[in-house]
């Protein structure tokens, strides 16, 4: 873990003693007032341990009592490190990213760490220029959520020369450091849930956008089926845009169908939103008519009517594992980070045996 730097002024608004100077102070004041070598000052305030633990305490008190301060500037220039951590979102609107930032925020927080936020708006290009930004802002490391770019960052690690985790990537990659959620196996145990409470037409509402997520999720839907002995109906398969309104259009598509499916899983929550509306409005009811299932369990999810059963994607628990490998990067852990988070079947009242079956 790192710890703050050595180089900084000592301000003070107190009435000067006869041991604190009046002045601003250096480091040399501090050394002159605990009568210790510069050096030993400037490892008690990053908590070495090759100082003793009574001396550290002696003199980051001397510190702390004075109001000392580090300047982050003359630290970055001994150092070569700004404490700084760029993060590069799609939408910063997006209830997944607000959960997954948190998660680095907090991490981040506890290590000394400050998180600079900029937004892509889902643009190839446009995350490509962010990402080199940072590098001129010197940010130790990069972290990019939903990443539209994925393995040309390869060649842009080898450039820039700052370690980058992908969260969520959106592309196939060979990238070295990533964190993803196992899309496949949360999507097979949905489509099993569905299964288990007697539904054999299943449809699949997924993103048009053929992200590696959507292509994970809709692979656990076709095993799902085929462990079940179920024959595959392309028909039963429509595609929106991740968002309600594309979802919309294409669970219409899906209700049109002369044999429409019971019960739908979609791609996310925000796309069962656009569903249950258009079910809603063809006088159908939920889930007595048609099942929907989401994949996120955005915080909003709960409060629908009826509460959406979905899978729970660790969203802080993502942002704090992305953060951590970047510290274990910074500590000299040259090794392959390539996590998969489980997810988690949330069951409510969105899903229930098709008429059939009740």
């Amino acid at each position: 873990m790192r710890q703050p730097g050595s180089f900084g002024t000592l301000v003070t608004d107190r009435r000067p003693s006869s041991s604190i100077p009046a002045k601003p102070a250096s480091i040399k004041d501090i050394a002159r007032i605990a009568g210790v070598a510069h050096s030993t000052v400037s490892r008690a305030l990053r908590n070495s341990p090759v100082v003793s633990r009574e001396t550290v305490e002696r003199i980051q008190r001397i510190a702390g009592e004075a109001g000392y301060r580090t300047s982050a500037a003359a630290r970055s220039l001994v150092t070569r490190r700004s404490d700084t951590i760029g993060v590069v979102v799609t939408n910063i609107a997006d209830p997944f990213v607000a959960g997954v930032v948190s998660g680095i925020e907090e991490t981040a927080d506890r290590h000394g760490l400050s998180v600079f936020l900029a937004n892509s708006n889902a643009e190839p290009e446009r995350e490509l220029r962010v990402a080199r930004k940072f590098e001129e802002r010197r940010v130790d490391g990069i972290i990019v959520t939903a990443s539209r770019v994925g393995d040309q960052y390869v060649p842009l690690l080898t450039h820039m020369q700052v370690p980058i985790v992908l969260l969520n990537n959106q592309h196939p990659s060979q990238f070295a450091h990533s964190v993803m959620i196992a899309n496949t196996q949360a999507s097979l145990d949905a489509t099993r849930y569905l299964m288990a409470l007697g539904h054999r037409r299943i449809a699949y509402l997924g993103d048009r956008q053929g992200y590696q997520s959507d292509t994970e999720r809709y692979a656990g839907y076709r095993s799902a089926l085929k462990e079940a002995g179920l024959r595959f109906e392309p028909r039963l398969v429509a595609h929106g845009d991740g968002k309600p309104e594309g979802a919309e259009k294409a669970a219409a598509e899906l209700l049109a169908l002369p044999q429409p499916p019971t019960a739908i899983f979609c791609y996310n929550d925000m796309s069962a939103l656009g569903a249950m509306r258009q079910i809603r409005s063809r006088g159908l009811a939920i889930p007595a008519d048609i099942s929907v299932v989401g994949f996120d369990d955005l915080y909003i999810s709960q409060y629908l009517n009826p509460p959406l059963t979905t899978v729970r994607q660790p969203m802080r628990q993502m942002g704090n594992l992305a953060m951590e490998t970047l510290l274990q990067i910074f500590a000299g852990c040259g090794l392959r980070h390539d996590i998969k988070v489980p997810g988690e079947l949330i069951v409510r009242a969105s899903a229930a045996p098709p008429k059939e079956k009740q």
